[in-house]
């Protein structure tokens, strides 16, 4: 009746993943006993679980990066510490079998479950305020794409307790992640979590390009749109491109495990470079749908402090544009040993294409330090940045400077001294992933590694700090202008926090950098007289399909057939219910808007 779950999927005999899955659950129902008996759940309820507003969307999101990059880095610690003290005769305190699952948990967290929600929550937040709308074009679609990555972040952390996680990097390469090399439910979390989290990305990619090329205020050109506005474009885009890719590619492997299916096998036809191929093919433009957002952020905030309007601003967003095309084509550098051949190889890539060099670098530590090179010192510092940026538009008060720039540098000299050592293990011959260094005369480097993990977790206590001690003084650091660093885009012409409607009437842009251009011209961002509004309903379907979503993922590892049977039907159910209700809008009336608009100017302050 329970497939192939029984007691021993539960690690009674692996101590530290056991105790570490206790304190996860014990945290948990802590939580929610808190949340009960403090009376929360209808506030809850009502304000952020069914909530259809892209703004609480969007800080759900950033949430849900942010504590899951406290796992993801609890895993790199670890594995850091393996290696500085696993040297010569010492064998550490990982066994090789739970060192590979957290190098592979590790990868995929941080990827698909700290970086994706923080650049797609920032987007949330953002992308329709600088627009000058109300909200996304598909706001259901919106909590739906949420609720599916929150879907198979839990089916990741489930593994730690029921069962155990991929063993095969977060690539999961065939043939090693096939039923012959892996027929343990390691693979099948990886392909499930990814496969549900992946289609809730999907759906996001569809409404973004919708809300950006069909939701301006009036006025907005194309080429009146922020920087920002046009690197979520670039990304989303890519997305519904890229992401289709990967899905098909996990329905391949899910077919070979589950139907024995050869589409990657060693036999039988199979060909695990296709997996290689079809991988590369999503996971290089991956890079630059992290990467590109980040770019839109940098922009964003250097405009603003510096008072001046970016420069070369077309030359900019073609240049956006044109990584968007390129970034589709240039995949085969990520495998040059497969042996296409040195003319495949120089039409893919540069370095790594000449055999010395690649001969030298591949697989080894240097990759490590250069994808996080990118990844951290690209996507995550850009990440923070909008954070601190755009947190007082969202919450109505700024964060703790003080506080701020000692996580700055703890992360940036942690940074350095956490990777920068790795390039030069991965030219002394170090590869990646090990669970045991052999050679004594790499541990003095890997203890610097290991000291920069620390000096970054002191930055991210320090984040946490900042956080505390800026909502315990609240009081004193409230925005009641609306436009605390002087802004230059539409988000901060209305009120921190905006209104769920975002503006009472839209505003009408006549330039790039619209606000600043309304300022220097002295016109109000908002005209009256109002009039009622239209707003989406509050909806369940994308909290209920993701619970459903779970169930089914689960019932699929666990080869529960009537319970995945059930979760398909439930969650199909829900969205035809959904699909078929007519009350899907309320209306806010003018006198409502009239009221709070006049109770919101008598708050603010000028800029």
């Amino acid at each position: 009746m329970l497939g192939k779950l029984t007691w021993a999927a539960i690690p009674f005999d692996q101590p530290i993943a056991l105790v570490t899955g206790v304190v996860v659950v014990l945290v948990v129902l802590g939580i929610l006993a808190v949340v009960t008996i403090k009376g929360w759940w209808p506030y809850l309820w009502r304000e952020w679980i069914t909530s259809v507003d892209h703004k609480r969307i969007g800080v759900m999101y950033v949430a849900l990066g942010l504590v899951m990059m406290l796992r993801g880095f609890a895993d790199a610690i670890m594995m850091r510490t393996q290696q500085a003290i696993a040297i010569g005769d010492a064998q550490g305190y990982l066994p090789p079998d739970h060192y590979d699952q957290i190098f592979t948990a590790h990868g995929v967290i941080m990827i698909f479950f700290v970086a994706m929600p923080l650049v797609i929550g920032l987007m949330n937040i953002v992308v329709p305020l600088q627009l000058g709308v109300r909200d996304v074009a598909f706001p259901v679609l919106n909590s739906v794409s949420f609720w599916l990555t929150a879907s198979g972040m839990l089916l990741v952390n489930l593994s730690l307790i029921v069962g155990n996680f991929a063993r095969t990097s977060w690539w999961n390469y065939p043939p090693l992640s096939e039923l012959a090399f892996s027929p343990d439910v390691g693979v099948d979390y990886y392909l499930w979590s990814l496969q549900i989290s992946g289609i809730g990305t999907l759906l996001t990619g569809v409404n973004f390009v919708t809300t950006i090329l069909k939701l301006r205020a009036p006025g907005m050109t194309y080429f009146r749109m922020p920087v920002f506005c046009w690197t979520a474009l670039a990304v989303n885009m890519m997305i519904v491109a890229v992401f289709p890719i990967l899905t098909a590619t996990f329905v391949m492997q899910l077919l070979d495990r589950y139907l024995g299916m050869h589409f990657f096998t060693n036999e039988a036809g199979g060909n695990p470079m296709m997996y290689v191929n079809l991988f590369w093919a999503w996971g290089h433009p991956e890079v630059y749908i992290l990467i590109l957002p980040a770019f839109g952020i940098f922009s964003e905030v250097i405009a603003t402090f510096s008072g001046k309007g970016l420069f070369s601003y077309r030359s900019m967003v073609l240049a956006t544009l044109g990584i968007c095309v390129l970034s589709l084509m240039v995949w085969l550098h990520h495998f040059f040993t497969m042996g296409a051949g040195a003319n495949v190889n120089a039409a893919f890539g540069i370095m790594s294409s000449m055999p010395p060099v690649d001969f030298v670098l591949h697989n080894s530590a240097f990759l490590v330090a250069h994808f996080h090179n990118v990844i951290i010192g690209g996507v995550v510092f850009g990440a923070f940045a909008g954070y601190n940026y755009w947190f007082p538009k969202v919450f109505g008060f700024t964060l703790d400077e003080r506080l701020g720039k000692a996580s700055f540098w703890c992360w940036l000299v942690g940074f350095y001294l956490a990777f920068t050592p790795l390039y030069v293990l991965g030219l002394k011959g170090m590869t990646r992933r090990l669970q045991h260094i052999a050679d004594p005369g790499w541990q003095p480097l890997l203890l610097v590694a290991e000291l920069g993990a620390v000096v970054i977790f002191c930055g991210i206590l320090c984040q946490i700090a900042q956080l505390y001690v800026s909502i315990r003084t609240r009081a004193h650091r409230l925005d009641l202008t609306g436009d605390p660093w002087n802004g230059r885009t539409l988000e901060w012409a209305t009120s921190s926090p905006p209104p769920a409607y975002n503006f009472a009437t839209l505003p009408r842009v006549q330039s790039i950098d619209a606000f600043w251009d309304m300022k220097r011209r002295g016109v109000n961002s908002i005209d009256t007289p109002y009039e009622s509004i239209e707003m989406p309903r509050n909806s369940p379907v994308g909290f209920i399909t993701a619970f459903f979503s779970v169930v089914t993922g689960f019932a699929f590892i666990w080869h529960i057939w009537w319970m995945a049977i059930l979760g398909l039907l439930a969650a199909a159910v829900t969205m035809l219910v959904s699909g078929w209700s007519d009350e899907r809008e309320h209306e806010i009336p003018a006198a409502e808007i009239a009221s709070s608009e006049q109770a919101r100017s008598s708050k603010r302050q000028p800029a």
